[in-house]
């Protein structure tokens, strides 16, 4: 899965990616940028 990555400005494979919930109920992934080390977040299912 992929998820945008603020700090290399590019669309990168999501590193340890793990599912969480938002408050409103939607599911998201939240991960590392594998290049930077940023954290990643996208929302939706996996």
């Amino acid at each position: 899965m992929e998820a945008y990555c603020f700090k290399c400005r590019s669309k990168r494979e999501i590193s340890n990616p793990e599912p969480v919930t938002l408050k409103n109920g939607r599911p998201a992934t939240q991960g590392t940028c594998p290049t930077c080390g940023t954290k990643v977040f996208r929302i939706g299912k996996a």
